[in-house]
């Protein structure tokens, strides 16, 4: 992809404009713990709600959802909405035990509930095997993303892209705490947010697609735009896999970051910044309405009218009518070109 100098500066913006946010709210969270670690315990609900919602927004996330929509329909994703389970769940009953708990980390709740040297050692060991262990495989995920983006999108070595984001990205939350998380995390998460809205409006209303209900009416759409599976055609992957065992076993049993049951980490960091009791209750519960019922969708209507190759067992060539609009099924070996010949015929040049 060829970038101008103005796609460049407008990138080196955002990040002054992320470092000065850190630079600002460092000034109020040097003044003790709590200002650094819970923002003085005077934060809003929308902003806490924004800043968890955001948190969740990593680079590979519209990947994995528009991923689950091609493959599964739209019906594939309670593969990750069963955990609004858990959601419910941590907004009615544990967001305000936590915040009146008036801990400085749920890793100290440990300490609270427990005592004596078994509850050190266990608080030792959460804290090592989560904020270690079960973090770096998060991160290297998370990372492997952003080196794949970074290279095809920017042109960038693994390493450039690394070193520059991680540098700026700890910088404004080493001098801004949690403060200077939130704020940032709004920025980002508005950008972020208009961005998708943008690609899927500009998407729906290409030539090939018609418009929102040409798409929605397509035959090949149809069956992939269902909600709930289809109950009159009995499938043990369709219902266990993808719904039944999300419903019943994975949204307790499984620690997805911004859906651990009864909460954890990032949300209950920011649980405990709220400034009383509704606002804790009332930030949980603006994530999970942002998290689940309206960040997903642009996505998914990208999914929905992305095109696939027309003959799964022949290799699709740039410029052949083989390419059927919108989605159907594609063979791994077609994709490539496919998506290729796509964005170069339909995306507006930068």
């Amino acid at each position: 992809m060829h970038l101008t100098s103005l796609d460049w500066a407008i990138m080196a913006v955002a990040f002054a404009v992320y470092l000065a946010i850190g630079l600002i709210a460092g000034k109020s969270a040097g003044k003790d713990y709590g200002s650094y670690f819970l923002s003085g315990r005077s934060m809003p609900w929308w902003l806490l709600g924004t800043s968890m919602v955001a948190t969740t927004f990593a680079t590979d996330t519209p990947n994995l959802v528009t991923g689950i929509v091609r493959r599964d329909g739209v019906f594939g994703n309670w593969i990750w909405w069963s955990f609004l389970l858990t959601g419910t769940t941590t907004a009615f009953l544990y967001a305000k035990l936590w915040w009146r708990s008036g801990v400085l980390t749920d890793i100290e709740f440990y300490e609270l509930r427990y005592s004596g040297k078994p509850a050190a050692f266990l608080r030792g060991f959460r804290a090592l095997y989560l904020g270690v262990f079960f973090n770096l495989i998060i991160m290297a995920n998370i990372t492997l993303a952003a080196v794949k983006l970074g290279g095809v999108l920017l042109g960038l070595t693994p390493f450039q892209t690394i070193a520059i984001v991680s540098v700026v990205t700890v910088a404004y939350s080493m001098i801004g705490g949690l403060t200077g998380v939130l704020l940032t995390s709004l920025v980002q998460f508005a950008v972020a947010m208009v961005g998708a809205i943008w690609a899927a409006v500009y998407v729906v209303q290409l030539p090939q697609v018609g418009g929102l209900s040409k798409l929605l009416a397509h035959p090949n759409v149809v069956p992939h735009f269902h909600m709930l599976p289809d109950f009159s055609v009995p499938s043990a992957d369709t219902f266990g896999v993808l719904f039944f065992f999300p419903l019943l076993v994975q949204w307790w049993s499984a620690c997805s970051p911004g859906a651990e049951p009864g909460g954890g980490g990032g949300v209950v960091q920011r649980v405990l910044a709220a400034k009383n009791e509704k606002h804790a209750v009332g930030a949980v519960l603006f994530f999970n309405v942002l998290h689940y019922a309206l960040r997903p969708w642009p996505w998914i209507l990208v999914a929905l009218a992305s095109p696939r190759c027309k003959r799964p067992s022949r290799r699709w060539t740039p410029g052949s009518s083989s390419m059927t609009w919108p989605i159907r099924r594609c063979s791994p070996s077609c994709r490539r070109d496919c998506w290729a010949s796509w964005s170069r015929r339909s995306l507006p040049p930068t």
